[in-house]
């Protein structure tokens, strides 16, 4: 019989350690596609500030009026982050290569 023992990968300086051959698990697939979507919505909804809030609202807005701020350039950053998000999840969901 041989033993059936699987090497012993290490990243960042031992830091992290894994078996060879080991599966992502589901939970952290899953994650992945969750954290993204969440990170985008916050983004968006807060991307000028609170300008809602009861305190701070008036002040965002007068500090948006008086810097101008630019949506083009949020609604591009916005794009970057799911275009990261999107490689990202493929990344995390695709075959893994052991070789």
């Amino acid at each position: 019989m041989e033993p059936n023992e699987k090497k012993i990968k290490n990243y960042a300086d031992g830091w992290i350690t894994e078996r060879e051959g080991t599966e992502i698990p589901g939970f952290l697939k899953l994650a992945f596609p969750v954290i993204l979507i969440g990170c985008i919505s916050y983004f968006i909804l807060y991307m000028y500030g609170e300008v809602n809030h009861p305190d701070r609202g008036p002040l965002v807005r007068a500090l948006n009026a008086a810097t101008e701020a630019s949506g083009t350039l949020m609604y591009m950053i916005a794009g970057m982050i799911v275009i990261f998000g999107v490689i990202l999840v493929a990344f995390a969901l695709g075959k893994p290569d052991h070789k």
